[in-house]
């Protein structure tokens, strides 16, 4: 099994990435494997909305030439996709979004490609760190998420989010209580991949 997660902090040992070690490490003791991309330091420009995407039928399609191509190879080839990501003005991180905008062309439904997604993760779920309670803080992108999936005819595996404290105070990660949910969250994953390959 393969999982790809998506990790938009531009705070690479910040407390989004903290929540992912206990994640990444419990799905690797299911021999799970994982591939682990730091969006912050990649090329990826912005979707130009030139529909160029839209008429290439079953590949991405996209005429940009940049990390992009790289992130879609490793998105199809996995099980379950997350995306892991602080909230920032109750959206995603601008590499994250830039992402998602870029991920366009997985979905041929406004061209004259035959009408279908390509997506092929059984699965997509969202980790968030956000500085207000999560129903406040991060439910926009929860919903942004769910429609995605929706519209893509994903499977969307939820949300696991917590609030940060104090800019690099990642005591708030470390508790037993977020370490086990995290660890919940993975098996949760791992078993919706698992329903869905049935």
């Amino acid at each position: 099994m393969r999982v790809c997660i998506l990790m938009g902090s531009p705070r690479l040992n910040g407390g989004t990435a903290e929540l992912c070690k206990p994640f990444i490490k419990h799905l690797k003791q299911k021999c799970v494997h994982v591939d682990y991309i730091e969006l912050h330091n990649k090329n990826i420009s912005p979707c130009l909305g030139c529909m160029q995407c839209q008429n290439i039928a079953h590949e991405y399609g996209c005429g940009q030439q940049d990390d992009m191509q790289f992130i879609i190879e490793s998105v199809l080839q996995a099980d379950a996709l997350v995306y892991a990501t602080p909230i920032y003005s109750w959206q995603a991180t601008p590499p994250t979004k830039t992402v998602m905008d870029r991920m366009f062309g997985l979905n041929k439904f406004y061209g004259s490609a035959p009408k279908g997604s390509l997506f092929t993760p059984k699965t997509i779920a969202l980790i968030a760190t956000c500085g207000y309670e999560p129903e406040y803080g991060a439910d926009l992108l929860d919903e942004v998420v769910r429609r995605l999936c929706k519209h893509s005819g994903v499977s969307y595996s939820g949300m696991f989010a917590v609030r940060d404290g104090a800019v690099g105070d990642l005591m708030t990660f470390q508790t037993n209580e977020v370490i086990f949910g995290i660890q919940e969250f993975a098996d949760k994953i791992l078993n919706e991949v698992e329903r869905g390959a049935i």
